[in-house]
């Protein structure tokens, strides 16, 4: 009897500017075990109608579980249900601020509380700028928390030729802290010159 669980990796997408990280998050674990669990803000929805030609039922056939933004009794609010973290691409402000003081308004923060109280990996992918010393703070504290901030900075070491590039780029990157390699990541010394 092979009571192996699957790696789950929550991918939560706020309405912050950058909806097509998490979307390419999901194209690229797509081609992977990982099983994806999505969550996404109303904002991310609406945001997603600005920002790309993907319908929202595309984006959530993407994704192995899709979970309503209300559902508070869903899988992923619990610590007893497994998973390896949440990649949060993007990550709003408004999310950040959040996280950070534990009051969670909606499933996607609150899945966010769980990954950090279970100890687990939490990736921000956030999405602002420039910062005043609030969001500062806010990022200082969930680091203190156990969360990582990562924000999709362009790497030009790697001579982007597309805006698809640098998202893949920087997706890949995040999926690293997670140690998923998709196989679409450009690695300084390994494909590039060093």
């Amino acid at each position: 009897m092979n009571n192996r669980q699957p790696q789950r990796l929550i991918i939560g997408i706020s309405g912050a500017s950058g909806v097509v990280l998490g979307i390419r998050a999901l194209q690229m674990l797509a081609h992977t075990d990982i099983e994806t669990h999505l969550v996404m803000s109303k904002a991310a929805a609406l945001t997603a109608t600005y920002e790309t030609d993907t319908k929202i039922d595309a984006i959530k056939a993407l994704a192995d579980k899709v979970y309503p933004i209300n559902d508070i009794g869903a899988a992923i609010s619990s610590g007893s249900y497994k998973t390896i973290g949440m990649l949060m691409a993007p990550c709003s402000i408004k999310s950040l601020g959040e996280i950070t003081s534990g009051v969670t308004s909606t499933l996607l923060t609150r899945a966010a509380d769980v990954v950090l109280k279970e100890r687990r990996r939490l990736v921000l992918m956030l999405r602002e700028t420039p910062l005043h010393a609030g969001h500062l703070k806010s990022a200082l504290a969930a680091t203190e928390m156990g969360a990582i901030i990562a924000p999709p900075v362009p790497a030009f070491y790697t001579r982007p030729q597309s805006v698809d590039e640098i998202v893949t780029q920087s997706v890949g990157r995040a999926l690293d802290l997670f140690d998923i390699d998709c196989g679409e990541t450009k690695r300084w010394g390994e494909d590039l010159k060093t």
